[in-house]
C-alpha cells in the first residue's frame, strides 16, 4: 500500500517541443537538450539512474540498461505554457482558455484605478525582464517612491519595491488592491510582489516575493486528499499557485536547496497524502535570465541531492519527478516555452525499468494518485498506476 507521493516539480524543465509548439511561437525549443548542447553535455547521473535518458525522445542525455524507476513523458492539452496551468493540469484541471495577457502594458482603466486606491503613481508598466526593469527604473523608484509595474509573456501582474522604501506589508497590500482590480475581462492568473534591496547598479531581489493567485476552477486532486483528511504539505510557490486551496499546511522556502531541505523533513515524517513541491531557481534565476550554463549548474546541483531523497523514502512512499511546462534559455525573448514534461517515479513498491511511454496529459499524474488513494472526482486523466504498481 502506498500512502504517500511526493511530487517534485523542477520548475521549466521542459524536454523537447510539443506537436503544436509553433502556435504558441516556439521553435525547435527543447530546455534540457539545448541546455546540454550549448554546454556541450550535462551530468545528471542520479536522475539517469531513474530513467530520464530512458525516455523517448530525449536529447543530450543517453540511456542506460535497466533504469531504477519508471519513466515517460506528457503533452499539455490545456491553452497555455505558463505556471499556473501547468500545475492545475499536473492536479487535474483542463484550462480551455488562456489567461489574459498584456504585452503593450496594462489598459489605463486598470492603472488610474490602481493608482488611485494605492495613492501612489506607477512607474514602467510593460513587459519586462524582471531584474532588467528593475535596473532600469530602480533608481527613479527610489527617488520618487513610485512602485514599479511591469508584466510579461504569462498573465502577471507584477509589483516591485525597494523594501527599504515600501516595507513589505505595503507592497502585500498593493497586490492585494490589484487582485481586487483584475477580475472579469482584465483577470489575470497572478499579481506578483516583487520585492527588492540595494543601491543602483547592484540590486537584487530579495526572497520574500508573493504570490496572488486566482482559485483552480474544478476539483483537483488536492482538493480530493483534503476532503478524505489527508495531508497536503505544499513546499515552495505551491501554495500561492493553488491561492491555498486544497492546502493544509504550507512552507515558503528561499531557493532549491531549501526547498530540497524541506522536502526531506517533510518525508522524515510518517504521514498520510501527498508533499507538492516545486523548485522555481531553474525557472526564475535561469530560463527567464536566458542562461543555459547557471541552469546546467542548478540542475547538476539538484542531482546531486536526488540520493538524499530517495534514502528518506519510506517503504509506503513513493516520489515523482516532473516539471510544469518549459523554459529554455538558448530560445530567444524571455518567455516560457511549450514542451514535454518529463515523468520520473521512484519507490520501494515501484516497478523498476517501466516505460509509461508518451501520456496526452499532465492531468495523468493527478489521475494515478487519485487511483493509488482510491479517490474519485477528478474529471480529467488517465492513471498509470497498474504500469508502475
Amino acid at each position: 500500500m502506498i500512502n504517500r507521493v511526493t511530487i517534485v516539480v523542477l520548475d521549466s524543465l521542459g524536454i523537447g517541443a510539443l506537436p503544436d509548439s509553433s502556435e504558441y511561437g516556439d521553435h525547435n525549443v527543447d530546455t534540457l537538450g539545448n541546455i546540454s548542447k550549448v554546454c556541450q553535455g550535462i551530468h545528471l547521473p542520479n536522475l539517469v539512474r531513474l530513467g530520464l535518458g530512458n525516455i523517448e525522445g530525449i536529447k543530450g542525455i543517453e540511456g542506460i540498461h535497466e533504469p531504477l524507476g519508471c519513466f515517460g513523458k506528457a503533452k499539455e492539452i490545456s491553452k497555455g505554457k505558463d505556471t499556473i496551468t501547468g500545475h492545475w493540469e499536473m492536479t487535474g484541471l483542463y484550462i480551455t482558455e488562456p489567461f489574459q495577457t498584456y504585452p503593450d502594458g496594462f489598459p489605463p482603466e486598470i492603472i488610474h484605478v490602481f493608482e488611485e486606491k494605492i495613492g501612489r503613481k506607477i512607474l514602467g508598466n510593460k513587459a519586462a525582464s524582471g531584474t532588467e526593469i528593475i535596473e532600469e527604473l530602480g533608481k527613479e523608484h527610489l527617488e520618487t517612491g513610485c512602485p514599479i509595474v511591469y508584466t510579461s509573456a504569462d498573465s502577471v501582474f507584477q509589483i516591485a519595491a525597494h523594501e527599504e522604501l515600501i516595507p513589505l506589508n505595503e507592497l502585500y497590500k498593493m497586490c492585494e488592491i490589484a487582485r481586487s482590480i483584475l477580475v472579469g475581462k482584465h483577470q489575470v492568473a497572478r499579481v506578483i510582489a516583487r520585492p527588492f534591496i540595494g543601491t543602483p547598479g547592484s540590486f537584487e531581489r530579495t526572497p520574500n516575493r508573493r504570490d496572488y493567485s486566482i482559485s483552480p476552477k474544478g476539483t483537483t486532486i488536492l482538493d480530493l486528499l483534503t476532503k478524505h483528511h489527508m495531508h497536503v504539505l505544499a513546499i515552495g510557490k505551491i501554495e500561492d499557485i493553488f491561492n491555498g486551496q486544497g492546502i493544509t499546511e504550507a512552507i515558503h522556502t528561499k531557493d532549491n536547496m531549501d526547498g530540497v531541505n524541506e522536502t526531506i523533513n517533510a518525508l522524515k515524517e510518517r504521514r498520510k497524502g501527498i508533499i507538492f513541491t516545486n523548485l522555481v531557481d531553474f525557472d526564475a534565476k535561469f530560463g527567464h535570465r536566458r542562461n543555459p550554463e547557471g541552469y546546467k549548474t542548478a540542475l547538476e546541483d539538484f542531482d546531486k541531492r536526488v540520493p538524499e531523497l530517495l534514502a528518506t523514502l519510506h517503504d509506503d512512499d513513493i516520489i515523482i519527478f516532473t516539471a510544469d511546462h518549459g523554459n529554455d534559455p538558448t530560445y530567444i525573448g524571455t518567455d516560457h516555452t511549450r514542451e514535454y514534461i518529463p515523468i520520473l517515479i521512484y519507490g520501494h513498491q515501484i516497478k523498476k525499468s517501466i516505460n509509461i511511454g508518451i501520456r496526452d496529459s499532465f492531468a495523468d499524474i493527478a489521475a494515478t494518485i487519485a487511483d493509488i488513494f482510491q479517490l474519485e472526482g477528478l474529471q480529467y486523466g488517465v492513471s498509470f498506476k497498474k504500469l508502475i504498481l
